[in-house]
């Protein structure tokens, strides 16, 4: 530690303590009662059909894609409004915009009538849900866990950039894993938070994202994880800050609010639009077909929250990622929005390309990005990729289907979905990130499924992302007797039938390039 930074330290403990007097404190003494999840409740038409689908197969799950982003909405709303028993819900965002407090006022009319809910978010994006989530909490069937919170319930700017500063080793490691499980029989997990962006409502940048709903026996493996984290020591109720105590009254009077926002919600354009997009409904209401495997939910350990990590026993999911990656014989395709593989990674890549193996990335283009920093990581490692053998395809900020706008008009879309597919057969899908915030600081989960149908599926996702329509093909043109290496780069992609190319990020200002070679100087890569 240097000299200077001693007294900076002093002076924003100081400052900290300060804060103390005015804000509310978490209390580290507070009960934490354990809790598990119930067992299966088969008493609705949903969770009836799921059993007796898994039945079916013994021993394998089922599970749908969730490629469409009102699809993955409404399949959210139908599990919650059948739920007869419990509905367990990991996120790492919950945010408080339409989409959001129409869900929330689905939990609590859920909760009305006798279901038990658990809801558990990472502290780190907390900020107008807090009364929110303090009312919801008041309700007997309602309980509400913060992962890894802030020291000080001050959400200002200001008070967080102080308690990083003084707990950074902490509260740098976020809970980025995300699953909704309805009575122990039905449960969605893959890349999506819960919030307007993730579902094409608002007028803000969409993602383009993917879950699975499954059934089957990997719905209690995702319980197993959740109980784990709601059990673990960096989980805390969110009554356990002092001075925040919501009553009976807070409840009624965010019921009557949030009736009112879902009356509003069910009169828009965007709830008329989505039901005529799902005519037979969304994919939690169907009978019929599912993609089925031997599957099995990888997690990281909690303790790996924890400021130092927990060693390696709590890096689970990068150990299972890799020992895909290892078997790979003939392909693999990686879907990842934050792609920074840092120089090992190239280097792995590079012996999997040598022994034959066709290794081809979707991640966003500078233009699509939502984090132009992971952006700069990811631009340092583009050409040794492409060297390698790697295909890399760069999502255009305007690409897919038309999507629903709830009110105006999107500014684009990025790429947020999480998928890995290894020799048409193995499939991950789950909340991990390819860079080194997911392998050594966040927690992250998902499922990894042997299944050729269900890898099709998701190869399809990524065969039409990856459309010269929908994302920058980025290539090296190497000129005669010039190495690979010196080749100059060359975005390539097509616009109303016509070839396009550029020698630059496509679709970005000369100033945001600009920056991304200023990022890239940075020694900030560990934190990407």
């Amino acid at each position: 530690m240097s000299a200077l930074s001693i007294p900076v330290r002093i002076a924003c403990l100081a400052g900290l303590l300060a804060f103390l007097n005015a804000c509310a404190t978490l209390r580290t003494d507070v009960p934490r009662p354990v809790s598990n999840a119930l067992p299966p409740a088969v008493q609705s038409p949903l969770t009836r059909e799921a059993q007796r689908q898994a039945q079916t197969h013994p021993g394998q799950s089922g599970f749908r894609v969730l490629s469409g982003n009102t699809d993955a909405l409404m399949s959210r709303i139908v599990l919650a409004d059948h739920a007869m028993r419990s509905i367990d819900l990991q996120y790492y965002i919950f945010a408080d915009d339409a989409t959001g407090r129409l869900l929330a006022q689905r939990l609590l009319a859920a909760a009305d009538r006798g279901v038990r809910v658990r809801l558990l978010l990472d502290d780190l994006d907390v900020d107008e849900q807090d009364s929110l989530l303090d009312a919801l909490d008041a309700h007997p069937n309602i309980q509400v866990r913060l992962f890894n919170p802030f020291r000080v319930r001050n959400r200002s700017i200001w008070s967080k950039a102080l308690q990083f500063t003084v707990d950074g080793a902490r509260l740098n490691r976020r809970m980025h894993n995300k699953s909704f499980t309805v009575d122990n029989m039905l449960t969605i997990v893959g890349g999506r938070n819960i919030g307007d962006a993730y579902f094409d409502a608002g007028n803000e940048v969409h993602f383009r994202d993917l879950d699975v709903l499954a059934i089957g026996p990997v719905v209690e493996e995702t319980s197993h994880v959740f109980d784990r984290y709601w059990n673990s020591d960096a989980a805390f109720p969110v009554t356990a800050y002092d001075r925040h105590h919501a009553t009976g009254r807070n409840l009624s009077r965010t019921r009557e609010t949030l009736h009112g926002a879902a009356r509003e919600f069910a009169e828009s354009d965007y709830a008329q639009a989505m039901l005529d997009a799902l005519p037979d409904g969304s994919s939690a209401d169907r009978n019929g077909r599912w993609d089925w495997g031997v599957a099995r939910v990888v997690a990281d350990d909690p303790v790996k929250a924890e400021p130092g990590g927990g060693g390696r026993r709590a890096l689970r999911l990068t150990h299972d990622l890799r020992a895909m990656l290892d078997a790979a014989s003939a392909d693999v395709e990686i879907v990842s929005p934050y792609f920074v593989p840092g120089r090992p990674g190239v280097e792995y890549l590079r012996t999997l390309a040598a022994r034959g193996v066709r290794i081809s990335v979707l991640t966003n283009s500078l233009a699509a990005t939502d984090e132009t920093a992971v952006h700069a990581g990811y631009a340092r490692y583009r050409r040794p990729l492409l060297v390698a053998g790697v295909r890399l395809y760069e999502l255009r900020p305007l690409a897919g289907a038309p999507r629903i706008e709830a009110h105006g008009t999107s500014s684009g879309v990025s790429l947020h979905a999480k998928t890995l597919v290894v020799d048409a057969r193995e499939v991950f899908v789950g909340s991990m990130n390819m860079d080194p915030r997911s392998r050594l600081l966040n927690t992250e989960m998902g499922v990894i499924v042997d299944s050729p149908a269900l890898a099709r599926r998701i190869m399809q996702f990524f065969d039409s992302a990856t459309q010269p329509e929908n994302a920058f093909k980025v290539e090296l043109v190497p000129k005669a007797g010039e190495p690979p290496a010196h080749a100059p780069m060359r975005w390539t992609a097509r616009d109303d039938g016509r070839a396009v190319e550029f020698d630059h990020d496509p679709e970005t200002s000369a100033g945001r390039r600009a920056r991304v070679t200023l990022m890239r100087l940075l020694p900030i890569e560990s934190l990407l």
